[in-house]
């Protein structure tokens, strides 16, 4: 398997700002990610596909340890992974995280959600976290919901104000775990867009998705998993037009047929 992989990967990798090395991880007997090599140049957006149950949210959580990994490591600009305690928290405010369900404090206000992480880990005062916060909102479109709670936002609206709030700890790597998989068909856009300004603004970007369309509008580099496995990464261009693993042409004549 590792022969196919080196033998289709055709995009020249920028340094490492995320560098995954012979990364395993189990569910008990279920073996989710496979000695996975993957390295995530700085400024380089990374669009992980593949079918269900193929790794692909498991290895977007283990690049800031929300799933510990049994053996390999992960590096971040250069430094290990930390465990556990405060190199873990700082780590996490490096990488910034958007899931599928928003993840937003219902009890607090949209503006409360997005100064909430960089008042309290950050050290920003209040007026500076405040004037940045807006900044954001603005810029993901929803600065009008500012002083609203979660509550009060369509899910579209929601999940760009989780983007806002990663943002808002000026995060060196975004990653996004199907951000886009709980939302209504006519807010998928909303929130695409939002990412594909972030990614023409050389955001480095990790997202496991299933929009094609994303992957080929914004992707830098498209790497498709399957059976806890990278079977193949390329450029979008190639990888869609001209897959090289058999498992690759089985998976887009599925996907790209309806």
């Amino acid at each position: 398997m590792n022969d196919s992989v080196t033998s289709t990967n055709t995009v020249p990798v920028k340094t490492g700002l995320v560098s995954l090395t012979g990364v395993n991880k189990h569910f008990g007997d279920l073996h989710v990610l496979k000695d996975i090599n993957l390295s995530i140049g700085k400024g380089e957006v990374v669009v992980v596909i593949g079918p269900s149950g193929s790794g692909k949210s498991t290895l977007c959580r283990a690049i800031n340890r929300l799933e510990p990994i049994d053996t390999g490591t992960i590096t971040l600009d250069g430094q290990p992974l930390p465990s556990e305690g405060k190199a873990l928290a700082k780590l996490r405010a490096d990488v910034g995280m958007v899931f599928q369900s928003f993840n937003l404090f219902a009890h607090k206000t949209i503006l409360q959600n997005v100064t909430l992480g960089p008042t309290k880990v950050r050290g920003q005062s209040r007026a500076e976290a405040e004037k940045n916060a807006r900044a954001l909102l603005e810029r993901v479109g929803v600065a009008s919901q500012a002083d609203k709670y979660p509550a009060q936002l369509s899910g579209g609206q929601q999940q760009r104000v989780a983007i806002a709030r990663a943002l808002a700890m000026d995060p060196k790597v975004m990653l996004f775990d199907e951000p886009t998989s709980a939302l209504d068909p006519e807010m998928i856009n909303e929130v695409l867009d939002v990412m594909v300004g972030l990614a023409k603004q050389n955001m480095t970007m990790v997202v496991v998705t299933h929009e094609m369309g994303f992957a080929r509008r914004a992707a830098d580099r498209v790497v498709f998993m399957a059976d806890g496995q990278i079977v193949e990464e390329a450029e979008p261009e190639k990888f869609f037009t001209d897959p090289q693993t058999q498992r690759a042409q089985d998976f887009l004549s599925k996907i790209l047929t309806h």
